[in-house]
């Protein structure tokens, strides 16, 4: 068995290139099978100078291929979804597609 938090210590890397994609900052389950469904994972791009915009990957559960002890192996199969992290005032986070 594993937690969440030990899950989100590991990064999140492609299989076939070795690239970092990030690090895991959520899962989303369907509560009528019990199943997980997909993997939220948090990533930093460099598209606004040093300091880079947050985004997140929802990757399907289906491609996850292996938990390691320290990264979680994903198949880079399709385009997942992104949603652009915004912080409110209040330090609380809103997602926008």
């Amino acid at each position: 068995m594993i937690t969440l938090s030990a899950l989100q210590m590991k990064d999140i890397v492609y299989i076939e290139d070795g690239t970092k994609i990030g690090n895991l900052t959520d899962i989303e389950i369907n509560v009528d099978i019990g199943n997980i469904t997909n993997i939220v994972v948090a990533t930093k791009t460099k598209t606004l100078g040093v300091f880079g915009e947050s985004r997140e990957i929802i990757i399907p559960w289906e491609h996850v291929m292996k938990i390691g002890h320290d990264v979680i192996l994903v198949k880079k199969n399709g385009d997942f979804p992104t949603l652009q992290i915004q912080q409110k005032e209040d330090s609380s986070s809103s997602y926008q597609q």
